[in-house]
């Protein structure tokens, strides 16, 4: 299969999950250019450089409070991107962690803290956040969800999940048509 095409599949079905929901603008923070056209008409897209710190990408969202999603994550649950807000009430800084380590989210106020520097790639990011925040509290974690980042994680993908469709038709193009 193509990388870029993969690429494109599951960006897309990630940002179709976010821009699903109410009260919520998307905006595509991308490190790869030439990806405007897997977005609603209207949709800010931010390219940053490679590497780019998540405080970086912070410093460019507009609003009072941002949830950054990987790419990789098409079919995460909206509800847990509820839960990242509603953390939010009580914590600076909420993390939905990444089976296999890392983060598949991480929601902040805006500004983001100065503390709060760890990204979604970090190995144990609610541990560095904690280790940085002035008190244990101001980081809160809800359960946890997966990433596509080899191919053995595709046999995470429920064919029995609404949306990822693009992911989904991407794949079943490319003899995976049975993902369990």
């Amino acid at each position: 299969m193509d990388p870029r095409e993969f690429l494109e599949a599951v960006a897309e079905d990630a940002y179709e999950v976010v821009a699903g929901l109410d009260l919520v603008t998307p905006v595509l923070v991308t490190e790869v250019p030439g990806l405007d056209h897997l977005v609603w008409p209207g949709t800010e897209v931010i390219e940053v450089p490679e590497d780019e710190p998540l405080a970086g990408v912070a410093g460019r969202l507009g609003g009072d409070q941002a949830v950054v999603v990987s790419a990789d994550a098409p079919d995460l649950p909206p509800l847990l991107i509820g839960k990242l807000f509603r953390e939010l009430g009580r914590a600076q800084v909420s993390v939905c962690p990444a089976d296999g380590g890392g983060a598949v989210a991480m929601a902040f106020g805006l500004p983001m803290p100065a503390w709060a520097g760890a990204g979604l790639d970090e190995d144990e990011p609610v541990a560095a956040l904690r280790a940085a925040a002035p008190g244990r509290r101001t980081v809160a974690t809800v359960p946890g969800w997966h990433r596509l980042r080899t191919a053995d994680d595709l046999m995470r993908l429920d064919p029995g999940l609404e949306g990822w469709d693009n992911t989904r038709t991407l794949l079943s193009g490319s003899g995976l048509s049975s993902l369990r």
